[in-house]
């Protein structure tokens, strides 16, 4: 019997996080964000819904890379096509404390009041957040905070491969 290949994924687990009912724009910047993350090696960690969520994982996906979704209920019902791996925890919106954590950096791609809660459970454990036309947040109350802003998802990138090395 032949073994097995199993996917090798060197790179970290980023947390890509948005809004589950996003506009064309955001679902455009997040599935590029997914390319590049996976390009890079990096396994994409979302809330594994729809919108941006799902878009990062179809980004990923169709570069050949690994996708977790964090589940916010007890089944995979909703859970969106391109997920790797669903973690199912009948949390409700408590997940996103697990989607924001799990993540060696945040990517924020426009968002809604869970993506706000995800930035903030991030900064609150010093996990680097990288924004993309996201939340604005007042920096000067946020000292010493690893928030960042990016104009593109190759920027957001770039921002992101800065941050991990000045990390290691």
């Amino acid at each position: 019997m032949t073994p097995r290949r199993r996917k090798v994924v060197p790179g970290l687990p980023i947390s890509v996080v948005g809004a589950g009912t996003a506009s064309r724009e955001e679902k455009a910047v997040a599935r590029e964000v997914g390319r590049l993350l996976a390009e890079d090696g990096h396994t994409v960690v979302c809330g594994g819904r729809g919108g941006v969520m799902e878009a990062a994982c179809r980004g990923a996906h169709e570069a050949g890379g690994l996708t977790i979704g964090i589940l916010p209920g007890s089944t995979r019902e909703r859970v969106n096509a391109c997920v790797d791996i669903p973690v199912v925890t009948g949390l409700g919106d408590a997940r996103n404390v697990i989607v924001a954590l799990t993540g060696h950096a945040v990517v924020a791609v426009g968002g809604s009041l869970g993506t706000l809660t995800e930035v903030a459970f991030a900064l609150k454990h010093n996990i680097p957040v990288i924004g993309l036309d996201t939340w604005d947040l007042e920096v000067s109350r946020l000292p010493g905070m690893n928030v960042f802003e990016a104009s593109t998802p190759a920027g957001a990138i770039e921002k992101l491969r800065e941050v991990l090395a000045a990390r290691t």
